[in-house]
C-alpha cells in the first residue's frame, strides 16, 4: 500500500491509541525510509502538512506532562558544602566533588557514575585519570562517551575555578589529592573510598540526605543549565556546553524568560523576594 498522507495520517492516529505521541513519529519515519525504495514520494507524504497536523493534534489529546526533577541552585550546592566543610572523609570530598562538578560542567549522573546494574557497568565509558589537564584557573578531563555523541569521539569538559563559593576548582583539588594518595595506580578519575566506582544508588542516597525526591540525578544537570540562562548566557552556548543534539535542552531552563529578564536587570538573584 502505497504511504499517501491520508494513510500515514491514519495510522498516527490509530497507533496514538497504544503508543507516546513522541513515539509515533519515530515508527512513521521507519515506514517511510522502509517504503521509500518502491515509493519515492513516502518521504515527502511523510511531512505533508496533513500528517503534520495530524501529529500536532494527537501531541495535544494524548501527551503527558512531563514529570521533571526540581533543579538545584547555587545555594542548595551550599548548604552541601557548608555542612562538609571540615570533613576530611574521601567519600564526602567525592560527593562534593561530583556534585559541585556536575552542577557546573552540566554532566548526566551516569556520565559521573557506574549504573546500578552491573550488566550496564561499562569500563570505556568511564572517566580516566589520566586525561586531567590544567590550564591556570582550568581543569579539564576527558569524556569518553556520552548520550549525544552519536560518532562516539567523546568531549573534553572544561571547569572554571568559580570567584564565589561553591567553588568546584577547589572541592575537585582536594578530591583529588585524597584519590591519589589513597588510589596512585588506579586509572578511574572518581573513586570511593571501597575502591569501586560510585553507582547511581550511591550518589542518590547521599543526595536524600540533604534535598527530598523531587531532587534526583537531573537536577544537576537542569540546575546548572537553569543558573546559566539565570545569569545571561545565550541559549546555543547552554546547548554546546551541555552537549545537547537538539533544543530539548530549553527544557532545562525552568524559569519564565520574563522573570529572567527582570532578574537579570534587576541584578537580583532567583531566590531574593519581593
Amino acid at each position: 500500500m502505497e504511504p499517501t498522507p491520508e494513510t500515514l495520517s491514519f495510522y498516527a492516529t490509530y497507533i496514538t491509541s497504544f503508543l507516546e505521541p513522541c513515539s509515533v513519529n519515530t515508527y512513521l519515519s521507519g515506514i517511510a525510509n522502509e517504503l521509500e525504495t518502491y515509493f519515492p514520494d513516502a518521504r515527502k507524504n511523510h511531512n505533508s502538512p496533513l500528517v503534520t497536523c495530524t501529529m500536532k493534534g494527537a501531541k495535544h489529546r494524548y501527551g503527558k506532562v512531563i514529570n521533571r526533577k526540581l533543579p538545584l541552585s547555587v545555594e542548595d550546592l551550599g548548604v552541601v558544602c557548608d555542612d562538609l566543610r571540615s570533613s576530611t572523609n574521601h567519600d564526602d570530598l567525592l560527593f562534593v566533588a561530583q556534585l559541585l562538578v556536575g552542577f557546573y560542567a552540566l554532566l548526566r549522573l551516569a556520565e559521573l557514575c557506574y549504573s546500578d546494574k552491573s550488566a550496564l557497568q561499562d569500563f570505556t565509558k568511564i572517566t580516566k585519570c589520566i586525561s586531567i589537564k590544567w590550564v591556570a584557573d582550568v581543569f579539564s578531563f576527558w569524556l569518553p562517551t556520552h548520550k549525544a555523541d552519536s560518532d562516539f569521539e567523546g568531549s573534553r569538559i572544561i571547569v572554571q575555578k568559580a570567584t564565589t563559593s561553591p567553588d568546584p576548582y577547589s572541592h575537585f583539588i582536594a578530591y583529588l589529592h585524597s584519590r591519589d594518595l589513597l588510589f596512585p595506580l588506579n586509572p578511574e578519575l572518581w573513586l570511593r573510598l571501597n575502591g569501586q566506582v560510585p553507582t547511581r544508588a550511591w550518589f542518590i542516597h547521599r543526595l536524600r540526605h540533604y534535598f527530598p525526591k523531587e531532587v534526583a540525578g537531573q537536577s544537576l544537570r537542569s540546575g546548572g543549565a537553569t543558573n546559566l540562562a539565570l545569569n545571561g548566557v545565550h541559549n546555543d552556548l547552554i546547548q554546546a556546553a551541555g552537549r545537547w543534539s537538539s533544543d530539548v535542552f530549553r527544557a532545562y531552563t525552568r524559569k519564565n524568560p520574563f522573570f529572567v529578564h527582570a532578574l537579570l536587570f534587576a541584578g537580583r538573584t532567583a531566590h531574593d523576594h519581593p
